[in-house]
């Protein structure tokens, strides 16, 4: 099944009739950085997340997820948002990352692709294709490149010259050829390094290598064990990953409004830390279903709570901690433990350290 170039512009436009913001066809064939990919898995750069060891081989191609695919139809939805003014509080808060303050992107991103196959079939009920949202084996980036969307910048994300990089990246899978849009060759980052010299803990070993073991969303919400000590301090008062590359990035410049049609729960911007620490797993549950946060579970959101106020120093919370010290759950015993010992150590005054400028 072949299919013209109308056929393809009246499939952009139901795309963004549903709300997507980018959108591009790309031929169904190897993943271009899949030798990257490969590289950066044998440097133990994906740290605690052994499902992509796992699945490394089913990345090579997008046949792997869709055996019949001929066509990758990539999309692009902006979630940008005005990130909140500090406000004062007795209760220090965490950040969470623009992407997780809402409904988890999942569910409402899958129900438009499900809208948008639906539409593909109603005009050749031949047509099968199957939709993903970073849940399946496929190098999104690599396509969303060859299908025109932007470019891989520095801090491995992809950017687009007209939306930036706050964006949800989704496919769908189709098993008909439609002309494929021009590839996006042009890198626009030029000497630019502001997203590598910001980064706290340094994770950028070099330009668009991202070692996820130092990442602050790595940290905060794949890491299932320990934080490592000499990483808490960097974290940056963040709570659920990390938003600093692309804070930085001037192709995040322009005046970023509500992205439209994005789910948003301001109480979700920032959350107070003494509150998570009082939450049963139950209450934990109830506040946070449905949500990006709700993945890392309580015990992966309260440990990071934990280090956050430890980095602020606030000796209020040691009650709590010491609750805490008989929790069913030995991850939150041992961080709850050991903040104490922390928080009851005098700090030494040492010389503020600079972080030196990547190679």
């Amino acid at each position: 099944m072949d299919y013209d170039i109308d056929f393809a512009q009246a499939a952009k436009q139901e795309a963004q009739r549903l709300g997507f913001d980018l959108m591009g066809f790309a031929p169904a064939t190897e993943a271009d950085g899949f030798a990257h990919f490969q590289t950066w898995l044998a440097n133990g750069y994906a740290g605690e997340m052994t499902y992509l060891h796992q699945h490394a081989d089913a990345r090579r191609h997008p046949q792997s997820v869709l055996p019949e695919v001929v066509t990758v139809m990539m999309l692009g939805k902006n979630y940008a948002n005005t990130p909140p003014s500090p406000s004062p509080s007795e209760s220090p808060t965490g950040r969470v990352a623009r992407y997780a303050q809402g409904q988890d992107y999942h569910d409402w991103i899958r129900a438009k692709l499900n809208e948008l196959l639906a539409w593909f079939q109603r005009q050749d009920s031949q047509i099968i294709g199957r939709g993903i949202v970073d849940t399946a084996p496929l190098l999104e980036r690599d396509f969303a490149r060859r299908a025109g969307l932007g470019w891989i910048g520095k801090n491995t994300m992809l950017i687009s010259r007209h939306r930036g990089s706050y964006l949800f990246l989704s496919a769908l899978l189709l098993n008909c050829a439609i002309p494929p849009d021009p590839v996006h060759e042009v890198q626009y980052c030029g000497n630019c390094t502001a997203c590598l010299n910001a980064c706290p803990t340094q994770a950028f070993p070099a330009p668009r290598v991202l070692d996820a073991t130092k990442c602050i969303s790595y940290l905060t919400i794949e890491l299932k064990s320990a934080i490592p000590q000499e990483l808490s301090p960097k974290l940056s008062g963040w709570l659920f990953g990390c938003d600093i590359c692309q804070e930085v990035c001037p192709w995040n410049r322009k005046p970023l409004q509500p992205a439209p049609n994005v789910p948003h729960d301001e109480s979700l911007e920032q959350i107070s830390l003494f509150e998570l620490l009082e939450l049963s797993e139950a209450q934990f549950r109830q506040r946070f279903r449905g949500t990006p946060l709700f993945r890392t579970k309580r015990r992966g959101v309260v440990r990071t709570a934990i280090h956050l106020l430890v980095n602020a120093r606030e000796l209020r919370v040691i009650p709590l901690l010491e609750r805490l010290c008989s929790d069913p759950e030995p991850l939150l015993q041992e961080t709850a433990h050991w903040a104490i010992q922390q928080l009851r150590t005098p700090q030494t005054s040492e010389p503020p350290q600079t972080i030196p400028p990547p190679n």
